[in-house]
């Protein structure tokens, strides 16, 4: 797979190619676009919102999952995942004892955790399977849930650069009624606006755009677990690893399967 890393990297690099050439072509001087007043209040208000509604300690999942998912170039091959199942098949079907310490290799833990399950036989078959199925389904529930968090978190920037535009827009009819106050009414109105500006870009640019990739990301691993509950299943049944693998790849897209005869 792409590097996850170099892909996210690279959409923000674009994202702020376009906002220069935005705002470069739109003949925008950059110091009009510089105003801390308003920075301060979308960002320090977005914060203040998003603590109000969540859990500080929800919040530092959140940017921790958003970060591993952009910037560490975690992705799931799910060839890798068919061909690690295969690969344990077959020595679960050679040497059932030394699938154990084979498990320790892996670097997937619901692998890990799934075929230790199995082991320890302390479940049925049918069992095991409603066992898996609800940690999968459990798991994706609460990834989901944590990406709706995250884009709720979106609609606080343009609210608070809203507020931000309207104290401006308080300031400067106030100040209306001043001798000379008709030529600072369009340098006060740019400033007014910046905040909004704020809110609009870094709600759009980065929260939302970030709470998408969380919710693809969730559904990726929900069909990697999907994936691996069947595999280990299979497994269990001492299935032929050539077998096992076509009926894993029944899961994926043909791009996305594991060509085993080459």
């Amino acid at each position: 797979m792409a590097n996850l890393a170099l892909q996210s990297v690279s959409a923000l690099v674009l994202a702020g190619v376009t906002m220069v050439y935005a705002v470069a072509g739109g003949g925008i001087p950059l110091k009009t676009l510089l105003d801390i007043h308003g920075l301060v209040i979308v960002i320090g208000g977005t914060i203040a919102a998003a603590a109000i509604s969540f859990k500080p300690s929800e919040i530092i999942i959140m940017l921790r999952a958003s970060y591993r998912g952009m910037f560490t170039g975690r992705g799931v091959d799910y060839r890798l995942i068919v061909q690690e199942l295969t690969e344990l098949a077959k020595v679960y079907k050679e040497n059932p004892e030394g699938l154990r310490a084979r498990l320790n290799k892996t670097q997937d833990f619901f692998i890990r955790e799934a075929l230790t399950l199995m082991l320890d036989e302390i479940a049925t078959e049918r069992e095991l399977k409603k066992i898996l199925q609800d940690r999968s389904q459990a798991l994706f529930e609460r990834y989901i849930a944590d990406a709706k968090k995250f884009k709720a978190i979106g609609k606080y920037p343009p609210a608070m650069g809203l507020m931000g535009a309207v104290l401006g827009m308080i300031a400067l009819l106030g100040g209306l009624g001043t001798p000379g106050a008709e030529k600072t009414v369009g340098p006060a109105m740019s400033v007014a606006l910046v905040a909004t500006f704020y809110g609009i870009a870094l709600a759009n640019l980065i929260i939302i755009p970030v709470g998408e990739n969380l919710v693809d990301r969730a559904q990726t691993i929900k069909l990697k677990n999907e994936i691996i509950v069947a595999g280990v299943l299979l497994i269990q049944e001492k299935t032929n690893p050539i077998l096992l693998v076509e009926k894993l790849n029944s899961f994926l897209l043909p791009a996305e399967r594991l060509k085993w005869k080459r």
